[in-house]
């Protein structure tokens, strides 16, 4: 194979390197726990993004967003997504 300049060269070596960067799997990332803090809303909208909710006494529930989590004072904290098993603690 014979190019024709060195821009191709380049070209070429840098899809090389891109293409085997994408073929080793990701690690897990930790969920992202957002701390619900004063003072809580009154009025939320209704977008639909559930999240799982820790209250109080550890008991996790699926509320409708962060909003909804946090508007109820017995919620501490949340993370994005439907809870996978309700009343366990994370």
């Amino acid at each position: 194979m014979r190019f024709s300049s060195p821009i191709s060269v380049l070209t070429l070596a840098v899809v090389a390197a891109v293409s085997t960067g994408c073929a080793t799997p990701a690690e897990p990332v930790a969920p992202l726990v957002t701390s619900c803090e004063a003072p809580r809303p009154q009025v939320c909208t209704m977008i639909f993004a559930p999240v799982c909710a820790t209250s109080t006494s550890g008991e996790l529930s699926t509320h409708a967003s962060g909003c909804n989590a946090c508007a109820d004072d017995q919620v501490v904290s949340y993370v994005d997504g439907a809870c996978e098993e309700e009343g366990n603690s994370l």
